[in-house]
């Protein structure tokens, strides 16, 4: 189940691999901040970060726990927050993330830069799905 993560029920993430800290710096420091989260037998397996600034959507955070990964669980998140937001979606990720990448390019995310040594070194990708209106 999908669900939206707010500074009033932050508490669900207690005992999950989510770092509360940081996510409550974010939604303080940040008036744009919105996170879902994937719930799955009362387990918290993943969340997607984003900020909705006016006319676009920037993908800050998108993480699956470790022991969750490539078994389809990022496509949930991806589809619901792709389902729900009629504006354009940029994101950044690591050039050689291909698994993340794959994932992005079946919702409609086509690169258009690179950030050069972005991480640590590792070429950083800009990616955009942009809705035409």
């Amino acid at each position: 189940m999908v669900k939206e993560l707010t500074k009033d029920n932050i508490d669900i993430i207690d005992n999950s691999f989510i770092d509360k800290k940081y996510l409550i710096n974010e939604f303080n420091n940040n008036p744009f901040a919105k996170i879902i989260i994937l719930e799955e037998n009362n387990e918290i397996v993943g969340y997607l970060y984003y900020s909705d600034i006016y006319d676009r959507v920037e993908i800050n955070q998108f993480e699956i726990n470790k022991i969750h990964r490539n078994c389809g669980k990022g496509k949930i998140l991806m589809k619901f927050l792709t389902d729900n937001v009629d504006k354009s979606i940029t994101l950044e990720v690591r050039k050689d993330n291909i698994p993340a990448i794959k994932v992005y390019e079946q919702y409609g995310f086509i690169p258009v830069a690179t950030r050069k040594g972005y991480y640590n070194g590792i070429d950083g990708i800009l990616m955009e799905r942009e809705i035409k209106k």
